[in-house]
């Protein structure tokens, strides 16, 4: 026998639940309705700069200044763009910023990498001293250390340098935090096995916990490409030469440009560094979510 509507309606309710179900349905379409409008205000507060950004990067001076507002160039046309390129050596700028992104992030990885093995797999003294002023080091703002950093660099003579750009920020206490967090949920079987194999620490760092942690590599990499290539405080400081300046840098000759500040101008520039950046992130959104959650539920 089939059970009717009027029968599923009437239906007792659970025990412990006292609220009928008449009542629970319109809270919840009142949830969801709250939810999808918060979501909504979210995305707009997140994305009208950026909309912004690119229409007003084709407006000339005029258009950006107007008002009533006006969202819309009324011609797409590239000048801004040309004068961007003619401006500034954006190219040598580019380069260098691809280059200190990839090493900068790339050493972080296997900085934090090579850290987090040591505090979980290897018996070590005052292991957990160290991971507490790792702790302490995700609490400190970076902009504390910049003075000790510059007076360092400067005795060094690495003003004007790659390495002087790239080193001060190499410890990345985060990537170890959460690779250390992820290694402590591998099955330490598989690593038991491995020793008994004779396998020795570089080994089985590199043949079976990376392979492992393929996720969490991905969302510290996308995390540290992005801190990198937006970097603007410190390779401010301590690059004032056009050859080794980042695109960051470089977006502060555009201001003033022509005795003006030529908004239009630096809207196409800002568009050219920020691009880069939205089209990595797109790609790897999934691998950076799931990373970030791999090992949050164990031990």
């Amino acid at each position: 026998m089939s059970t009717t509507v009027d029968e599923r309606v009437d239906a007792p309710t659970p025990a412990g639940t006292d609220q009928p179900k008449g009542r629970r349905r319109p809270f919840r379409a009142h949830l969801d309705a709250g939810l999808y409008l918060t979501l909504i205000a979210a995305i707009l507060v997140m994305s009208v700069p950026l909309i912004w950004m690119f229409l007003a990067s084709f407006k000339e001076s005029g258009e950006i200044y107007s008002v009533p507002l006006q969202w819309l160039p009324e011609a797409f046309e590239w000048t801004n763009y040309e004068q961007v390129a003619t401006s500034i050596p954006i190219g040598r700028m580019a380069l260098n910023s691809v280059g200190l992104t990839i090493a900068g992030a790339g050493l972080k990885v296997f900085l934090g990498l090579t850290c987090a093995y040591a505090l979980v797999f290897i018996d070590v003294p005052f292991k957990r001293v160290a991971f507490v002023v790792v702790i302490f080091a995700l609490l400190i703002p970076s902009q504390i250390t910049i003075i000790p950093n510059y007076t360092l660099i400067a005795s060094l003579g690495w003003l004007n340098t790659y390495q002087g750009i790239l080193v001060p920020g190499l410890a990345s206490a985060f990537g170890t935090f959460l690779f250390r967090q992820h290694f402590r949920s591998l099955p330490i079987s598989v690593l038991e096995a491995a020793q008994m194999d004779g396998a020795g620490h570089w080994r089985r760092l590199w043949r079976f916990v990376v392979p492992m942690s393929m996720p969490t590599i991905a969302a510290v990499g996308l995390i540290s490409l992005v801190a990198e290539w937006n970097d603007y405080l410190w390779p401010m400081l301590v690059t004032d030469n056009t050859d080794t300046m980042t695109l960051p840098v470089g977006l502060t000759l555009l201001q003033s440009l022509d005795g003006l500040q030529n908004w239009g101008v630096l809207m196409a520039a800002t568009v050219v560094v920020t691009t880069p950046m939205l089209l990595i992130f797109l790609v790897l959104q999934r691998r950076l979510v799931s990373g970030l959650t791999a090992g949050a539920v164990t031990g």
